[in-house]
């Protein structure tokens, strides 16, 4: 049994899909006041301060898993859209180029913890003008790190992809698996 501190259902269906244990609760984090223009940087402080809140809430009497995503492009961190208008900006600059998507994922309990930051990166063929009036209709971007879904939208359109779909989703589970059977065995 562990803590999934994050309200992403994408999260939590990975966890459910591998048969993993878990409560899911939010955290209490504002993301807006990191000041980093690196997405490295900026998505590993912002799970890093979703652990210390989480901690600080929760306690470690049972594991804590926490997580965040980015997407950035050209040198350009891409946040959650806001609105339509931005949504569809965002997926402008990604159509028709190279995107990484990066993932930090902290797992604590009172016997060890572990960090991973890993990224994937996509090569997208431009976009179809309508495909894409379709997805931002549908509102399937609202929530997503760039307004990006590889497992929906996106996925017709990748070319060329390094790296692992999961750290796209938003929790790299092949890397974690090995450590929650430590982490239950002791």
């Amino acid at each position: 049994m562990l803590i999934l501190a994050s309200l992403s259902p994408t999260r939590a269906e990975i966890l459910k899909s591998f048969g993993i244990s878990f409560k899911q609760k939010g955290c209490n984090f504002d993301e807006d006041g990191i000041k980093t223009d690196l997405a490295k940087s900026f998505v590993y402080l912002a799970c890093k301060g979703k652990m210390d809140s989480c901690k600080e809430s929760y306690g470690l009497d049972i594991p804590l898993l926490c997580a965040d995503t980015v997407v950035s492009t050209k040198g350009k961190i891409l946040r959650k859209a806001k609105d339509k208008k931005e949504a569809k900006d965002i997926l402008l600059k990604q159509s028709g180029s190279e995107v990484d998507i990066l993932t930090c994922m902290m797992y604590e309990s009172k016997k060890f913890s572990f960090i991973d930051l890993s990224q994937t990166r996509y090569i997208f063929k431009k976009f179809d003008e309508e495909d894409l009036e379709n997805y931002l209709r549908s509102d399937e971007w609202r929530g997503k790190a760039g307004a990006c879904m590889v497992e929906g939208f996106c996925k017709k359109y990748i070319k060329e992809v390094v790296g692992l779909e999961s750290t796209a989703k938003g929790l790299q589970i092949e890397k974690l698996l090995p450590f929650i059977k430590v982490g239950v065995k002791g």
